[in-house]
């Protein structure tokens, strides 16, 4: 049963729900950042579209919002890795 079994690593078994879970919270993450910044593009795309002038404003405004995602998804995979190492 994959539930029961642990993964070694070491002298410290892991949990297999654990590795899961980490699995599976990282794929949504990951996941979701990517669709924000997809979903982000298309509308400063539209907005350029329809106002010219301000794409510099509108594609800085962009960039910035890109990071701040990235920053935040970097942040929540480092948790998930680091309360998994915390586990054993």
């Amino acid at each position: 049963m994959i539930l029961a079994a642990s993964v070694t690593s070491g002298s410290s078994a892991i949990p297999a729900i654990a590795v899961l879970g980490l699995m599976i919270g990282c794929g949504a993450v990951i996941l979701g950042a990517a669709f924000g910044i997809g979903w982000m593009g298309s509308k400063v795309v539209e907005a350029i579209a329809r106002q010219p002038e301000a794409s510099q404003r509108i594609f800085s405004a962009m960039i910035i919002a890109a990071a701040l995602i990235e920053g935040v998804t970097f942040f929540a995979l480092l948790i998930g890795f680091l309360a998994l190492y915390w586990l054993r």
